[in-house]
């Protein structure tokens, strides 16, 4: 003998199932989804090795690498804002170093680029650095 089905009485008390979000939503959901980079801390620790190499980058690379770095570091105050890492005293100053250099502009002059490649890539990397110790990304790379 089996035991008598209890769905038929559960259907009744079981709300119907609703989306969590509607059209417009979802659209801006998936758009955000779709111009989505991952984080990759090798690509940053390679481009800040390549800045603050002994050998700097070659003048046609420098505009390129400046947008690399600005994203990068993009990418780290939005990691650490999203874990309060601003909350840490050493963060929050790298946080405003980083938000104030990824809006300078490239300077005009080989070497005045250079330097700021390499001010960009030292932020980057002491950011980095700084949200692994306080646990903010998983591992460094």
């Amino acid at each position: 003998m089996t035991a008598p089905s209890t769905a038929e009485r559960t259907a009744d008390t079981v709300r119907p199932w609703t989306p969590p979000l509607f059209g417009g939503e979802l659209a801006t959901v998936l758009d955000r989804l779709r111009g989505w980079t991952a984080f990759d801390g090798v690509t940053l620790l390679d481009d800040v090795a390549t800045v603050l190499d002994d050998v700097p980058p070659a003048e046609e690379n420098t505009e390129e690498l400046a947008e690399r770095l600005r994203g990068h570091l993009m990418r780290l105050v939005t990691i650490a804002v999203a874990a309060e890492a601003e909350e840490d005293t050493t963060a929050a100053r790298l946080i405003e170093r980083a938000r104030s250099l990824r809006d300078e502009d490239l300077p005009g002059g080989h070497w005045k680029a250079v330097a700021h490649l390499r001010r960009l890539g030292w932020t980057a990397n002491e950011l980095h650095d700084r949200l692994a110790a306080i646990r903010c990304l998983k591992e460094a790379a």
